[in-house]
């Protein structure tokens, strides 16, 4: 059986269903697959054996974010998961290439039949695959699928991330930063096999190309960010230069906005309800509005609601609180693309959402989990796009401190000069013409 791709149709775009991170880093590429993504190991795709085996593994996945939680033991059971995933300190620099443990048991788990029956329902079409998930990469490459390529979706990444012989593979690699370019180098991965492209962000954030959604969002934010324009006094002329000074007079009657993600497993829901009853007080005075992000997480809906009930903040839902939860995955990116557009702070753990920093939204960093969330935090922190939190019990005091220090107006600036926010249009266009153009300029990277 074989697969029939769309009149129009570039690619095959493959994600996995672990958490929502390999999910939220192929939805803005969805032009390339005809809107289509599929999802590797469900039962569409694979034998029942494999799609056994997929779900052992987001059980895996998902357990690493949650098992922290566990009274006791949480902690120590957490390391002994986190080893799995663990990465190598970047320096000295050196020669990675050799195969670890993670590498031989994944490539024992492809040699078993793992990934091969979708490879084969793709076969015939010719179209290259893009994924997100390197066991897909991994699959598609030793079955010798023509055209791979795996897209990094951290700022780092484990050595499971490369085949297993680097050297001879073809997979093609979408770096999203130049850190991860470096350290896909100590792998043994070929220079011509690597595209410095960035994190494939949501065209409903950027618009076209010439980025002109993202110009405007990130002018009125940092009105909102800058009530003693403290920021404004330095830095007038460069902001209207990149962002347009007709972008940079308040269109709207809005209150500072801050949006609190949980991680997509559900990790951290805590966080947002002490960051709900910390901000009662200027949520009433209409200081701040307040997003709650449950993703796609019935659970943590109701978590959130419960405590929205018990601090007896009812009657300021939908204006000071919202809390944004879909069963769909689809509606859910739809909706959080939306509701970034009015966001002023982004508050969330150092996952995926580390590059949305690129559309010029400060990232209040919540503690990380697992080896590549510290390596996001790091990465966050060198580009001055982020800020780590302090207690979210007195977020009332420290959050306020930092906007009218102009703190955060500075971040969020900051992030939008540092990191490239090109990576859908530079992969789409890898993709499509087999080039990609390089610039220095903020607005091209």
């Amino acid at each position: 059986m074989s697969l029939s791709p769309a009149p129009n149709q570039k690619s095959w775009l493959v994600a996995a269903d672990m958490g929502l991170g390999h999910q939220r880093a192929a939805n803005p590429l969805k032009d390339l697959s005809d809107n289509q993504i599929i999802t590797a190991g469900t039962i569409q795709y694979s034998t029942f054996k494999e799609n056994k085996l997929w779900k052992r593994m987001r059980k895996i996945y998902e357990g690493i974010s949650r098992v922290n939680h566990i009274p006791i033991i949480g902690g120590f059971l957490f390391g002994l998961m986190d080893k799995f995933q663990d990465i190598n300190p970047y320096y000295p620099f050196r020669d990675l290439s050799s195969p670890t443990i993670q590498v031989n048991y994944l490539a024992s788990l492809i040699k078993k039949g793992l990934g091969r029956t979708m490879v084969d329902m793709m076969r015939p079409t010719g179209l290259p695959l893009v994924t997100t998930f390197f066991a897909v990469a991994m699959a598609a490459d030793y079955y010798d699928y023509p055209q791979v390529y795996l897209l990094i979706t951290d700022t780092d990444l484990n050595r499971v991330w490369v085949a297993k012989n680097a050297a001879k593979s073809r997979i093609n690699y979408f770096a999203s930063c130049g850190h991860a370019v470096r350290r896909l180098k100590q792998y043994g991965v070929p220079d011509e096999q690597i595209f410095l492209t960035g994190f494939p962000l949501p065209k409903e954030n950027l618009g076209s190309s010439d980025l002109e959604i993202l110009k405007l969002d990130l002018a009125q934010r940092l009105i909102y960010l800058d009530p003693s324009r403290r920021f404004w006094a330095l830095h007038q002329v460069e902001v209207e230069y990149y962002l347009g000074a007709e972008n940079c007079v308040n269109r709207s009657n809005r209150l500072l906005t801050l949006t609190f993600a949980v991680g997509g497993a559900g990790a951290q829901k805590e966080i947002g309800v002490t960051i709900l009853a910390g901000l009662k007080s200027s949520i009433q005075k209409k200081k701040i509005r307040l997003n709650l992000v449950a993703g796609v997480r019935e659970e943590v809906h109701d978590y959130f609601m419960g405590y929205i009930k018990n601090l007896g903040l009812e009657e300021e839902l939908g204006t000071g609180v919202n809390v944004l939860y879909s069963s769909s995955r689809d509606k859910y990116f739809t909706r959080f693309n939306l509701l970034l557009r009015t966001t002023d702070i982004l508050w969330t753990k150092p996952s995926e959402l580390s590059f949305y920093s690129g559309l010029g939204i400060p990232i209040i960093i919540a503690p990380p989990l697992g080896s590549h969330e510290h390596y996001n935090k790091k990465w966050l922190l060198d580009h001055r796009a982020g800020i780590p939190q302090e207690d979210p019990c007195l977020c009332e005091e420290w959050l306020f401190d930092l906007l009218n220090e102009g703190r955060l107006a500075q971040t969020a600036w900051d992030g939008f000069l540092n990191t490239r926010k090109c990576g859908t249009y530079k992969i789409e266009n890898i993709i499509t013409t087999g080039t990609m153009s390089h610039d220095r300029s903020p607005l091209k990277r």
